[in-house]
């Protein structure tokens, strides 16, 4: 079903003029990667705070305060521009192992940040100060960076074409990533 779709967002003239195009895919994979470095850079900042390694004389919620807008503006750009490298190259990327997994590391990501935010912050206000912050906080700061990590190593091994379905592959790849194998 989502490989249909896929291909069916192939076939879209717009899909097919962008990956094409000589200045629109690289300004948009620039920006993808541009606003990698600011969404995960604040990003990475609250973490060292939240792992008590950096910034200890600053408080939790002053911190998340001046840089969460900042974080949210990145995060809603590398939504916008990922979605377009899709777009570009939908049926590549979907049968993409490292964008499998990427995908699996984002909804890592996104479910720690939603446990983060609706347990361990809630008494923020008891160890905001603290130098370094209880527990829940730390391991919470080491899954976020770890899947952040993941999310761009995978998310730069997609460009790559060792395991893509047009190479013969392990019969796990080909089954992972839905790859259409000709029957001999």
């Amino acid at each position: 079903m989502l490989l249909g779709f896929a291909e069916w967002l192939a076939a879209n003239p717009w899909s097919v003029a962008l990956h094409e195009s000589l200045y629109m895919y690289p300004l948009v994979e620039s920006t993808h990667v541009l606003t990698i470095c600011l969404f995960l850079g604040t990003l990475a900042m609250v973490d060292l705070r939240l792992l008590g390694i950096a910034f200890r004389d600053t408080p939790i919620p002053e911190m998340t305060a001046r840089l969460l807008p900042w974080t949210v503006a990145g995060f809603v750009l590398l939504v916008v521009t990922g979605g377009l490298l899709f777009f570009a190259i939908p049926v590549r990327t979907y049968q993409s192992l490292w964008f499998r997994i990427k995908i699996i590391l984002l909804v890592a990501a996104g479910i720690n940040m939603w446990i983060f935010h609706k347990r361990v912050q809630n008494d923020v206000d008891r160890w905001a100060r603290d130098q370094k912050p209880p527990r829940a906080a730390r391991v919470s700061a080491m899954i976020s960076l770890s899947a952040w990590a993941g999310v761009v190593v995978t998310g730069r091994m997609i460009a790559y074409n060792w395991f893509d379905c047009d190479r013969p592959q392990a019969a796990f790849v080909v089954w992972f990533a839905e790859c259409m194998v000709d029957a001999p």
